[in-house]
């Protein structure tokens, strides 16, 4: 009576785990397809809010950050260009050289005090600056060149001050719409902040 009390229970425990691996078997494909599927079904959803969530205040510091470099040429262009006698197309060109020179020393600046190479730190610097500054040097110069006396009038003169004012001042404001753009999508000064 023991003996085939024990087979029974033997033969019932072989069978609940038999009916447990064949509906294992069953539901594992397409359980591990659903979640294949709801896995690439979630990653988009997430992007999108990584490219939508970039607020502005990013997209301005970024802005303004790439505007101090812009500054900062334009007026050494001015003094180097008054002083070598150059015109006005020389100087915009020494001032556009000097805008980038110092937007990407800025960046460059920050990421070696994170420990990078200065190599990749320039390789970061011309990734996260390079379109910004080309944006704002298009737009800055283009007022700067547009306004009747601006590139003659001289750093001791108002009409300068007040043109470049006006210049970097409509540069951020349109510079920063491409930047928060940009690092919505992993471009731009997204790169740098890696390395704060």
């Amino acid at each position: 009576m023991d003996h085939s009390e024990h087979r029974h229970h033997e033969r019932h425990e072989n069978h609940e785990s038999h009916e447990s691996h064949e509906s294992h078997e069953e539901l594992g494909p397409r359980g591990h397809g659903r979640r294949e599927q709801d896995a690439q079904h979630e990653h988009p959803h997430v992007h999108h809010q990584h490219s939508a969530g970039t607020s502005w205040r990013t997209a301005a510091q970024a802005t303004l950050h790439c505007l101090t470099g812009c500054a900062i040429g334009e007026v050494l262009g001015m003094v180097v260009g008054t002083a070598a006698g150059l015109g006005n197309a020389g100087t915009v060109v020494v001032s556009i050289a000097l805008a980038f020179v110092f937007g990407y020393a800025l960046t460059m600046r920050g990421v070696l005090r994170a420990g990078l190479p200065v190599r990749q730190a320039l390789k970061v610097a011309l990734a996260a600056d390079t379109m910004s500054i080309a944006v704002m040097e298009l737009i800055d110069n283009t007022v700067m060149v547009g306004v009747p006396g601006a590139m003659d009038a001289g750093l001791s003169q108002a009409l300068f001050w007040i043109s470049l004012a006006v210049s970097l001042v409509l540069a951020f404001a349109l510079t920063t719409p491409v930047n928060r753009w940009m690092i919505g999508r992993g471009m731009g000064h997204a790169v740098v902040h890696a390395y704060h």
